[in-house]
């Protein structure tokens, strides 16, 4: 294998890990949102880590490539359509409760206290 080759096909085996870490982390977040208590997340949990171990010694590139594109398709087919999301982040329902005033309003915090 040449120099090129050899860079080539580790920064194809580095691309494929990431996609691989992203899709677990995301998998495992939204098991999360279908699991209704704890113990039913670590159990479904465990089912999808076995999953994901089954094909750790795959080999062959193009192999790999296929079962991160069929198993993020299958990701994309089973997402819960409506995740939980942390009530003070982005989409939450205290997200924003109390902003900040606009510019140019003053706001007085010496409550009758006259100069």
């Amino acid at each position: 294998m040449s120099i090129t080759g050899a860079a080539g096909y580790l920064a194809r085996r580095a691309g494929q890990k990431e996609r691989v870490r992203s899709l677990y982390r995301n998998a495992l977040k939204d098991t999360l949102n279908w699991a209704v208590h704890r113990h039913l997340f670590y159990q479904d949990a465990s089912e999808l880590r076995e999953k994901f171990e089954a094909n750790r010694h795959v080999q062959d590139l193009d192999a790999i490539d296929r079962l991160i594109d069929d198993a993020e398709v299958h990701y994309r087919n089973f997402q819960h359509p409506d995740p939980y999301i942390v009530p003070w982040a982005p989409g939450g329902s205290k997200f924003t409760r109390n902003p900040p005033p606009p510019e140019g309003i003053e706001i007085v915090y010496d409550y009758g206290k006259e100069e």
